[in-house]
């Protein structure tokens, strides 16, 4: 099957317990985002999150050893409560795809990470671990949006 993306791609889906809106605020909003974004224990630095086509999203992950990660990426999709596709053009390269569906007071999320190739891929997981990296964002995410929610 030649468009079988499979073997360069990470997928994450998980109902989170809250209304679309406000899934969307904390997806979107700078001051929202840089609190959960990133595996457990990395900080951010936002210094540029235009969230709109051709917007670009600059910032800075502060690992909990202190190494800085720069990362730059380019919006390419924004559908409001609906869908977000960006394109990271740091090293390394990939694309993702953010899909929200509107449950009632829950949000599905579904989360595709696209690499150039399959060796990125391999090679962003053996270095980075991506994929449990993906799995405690979200999580964070889920923190973030019960403890707001308590607010």
């Amino acid at each position: 099957m030649e468009n079988d993306t499979t073997d360069r791609e990470i997928r994450f889906s998980r109902l989170l317990n809250a209304p679309i809106e406000l899934v969307w605020e904390v997806w979107t909003n700078p001051e929202h985002i840089k609190n959960w974004w990133g595996p457990n224990g990395f900080t951010n630095t936002i210094s540029k999150m235009d969230v709109q086509p051709e917007g670009e999203w600059n910032l800075i992950m502060h690992g909990p050893d202190g190494t800085d990660y720069i990362n730059e990426s380019i919006f390419k999709e924004v559908i409001k409560h609906h869908k977000i596709v960006y394109e990271h053009i740091s090293i390394p390269k990939f694309t993702s795809t953010i899909t929200f569906e509107s449950l009632g007071n829950q949000t599905q999320l579904d989360w595709l990470m696209l690499f150039e190739d399959k060796e990125q891929l391999i090679q962003v997981v053996k270095k980075f671990n991506a994929a449990e990296g993906l799995k405690q964002n979200v999580e964070k995410l889920q923190a973030y949006l019960d403890n707001y929610k308590k607010m």
